[in-house]
């Protein structure tokens, strides 16, 4: 199996290092059987974060067809300011995700019965604003969650949720937390443990689900 982190020109870097490194550990408690890599539409390149000009490599290109997960991080730079004056907020490098090449490869990714994506903050909004993710359940960041309603998804107020070939989580650290779920999901709950122990973490809040009953209103 592979997880590939997506790279995108303003990533946030830590939506990618909290999933690569709890996934990377992961693996070696499973004898390297989890290939974990950074990956870009384009290709392998050097690519640029949204955060002081931080920069990751990207080792090889978005696979479509490789089996496992897919992982989508959020963008980093200022929340406030004004397109039109050529300010580069974080909407804003949302938006251009959706003019480059990763839509087709995620579309086809999430076409693939064999890939589960997974989102980490603002993601999920770049999924959603490219018109990916209309008639599913996710969350993202708080400041983000009308918009996610906007495009045709119903926002769940969890910081994991749990949509089948589709997990998103909330704010920056849940990045963490997401990983972790992935891990316990397809190899159980030793190797969670085994990688909580190590990291000294513990997985924060319920992951949500589309099981049990409704709470009535109180």
């Amino acid at each position: 199996m592979y997880a590939q982190i997506l790279l995108f020109d303003g990533f946030d870097p830590l939506d990618v290092i909290a999933p690569f490194e709890v996934l990377s550990a992961g693996s070696d408690s499973i004898g390297g059987e989890l290939i974990v890599e950074l990956v870009a539409a384009e290709g392998p390149r050097l690519v640029v974060s949204g955060n002081r000009g931080l920069a990751l490599q990207a080792t090889g290109r978005l696979d479509p067809e490789k089996p496992g997960f897919v992982i989508v991080p959020g963008a980093a730079g200022p929340v406030d300011g004004d397109p039109d004056e050529g300010a580069v907020t974080i909407p804003v490098l949302l938006a251009r995700f959706g003019e480059t090449a990763a839509v087709k490869l995620m579309r086809r990714a999430m076409a693939n019965p064999d890939i589960v994506v997974a989102c980490v903050c603002g993601g999920s909004l770049a999924l959603a604003m490219a018109g990916l993710l209309e008639g599913r359940r996710a969350v993202t960041h708080h400041l983000g969650m009308d918009v996610l309603d906007a495009t045709g998804v119903t926002p769940i107020a969890a910081r994991v949720v749990d949509d089948g070939d589709l997990v998103t989580s909330g704010a920056v650290t849940s990045g963490l937390d997401l990983a972790l779920h992935l891990l316990h999901r397809t190899y159980g709950p030793r190797i969670a443990l085994a990688v909580e122990s190590l990291f000294d973490y513990e997985r924060r809040g319920t992951v949500w689900t589309d099981t049990g009953r409704h709470a009535e209103a109180v």
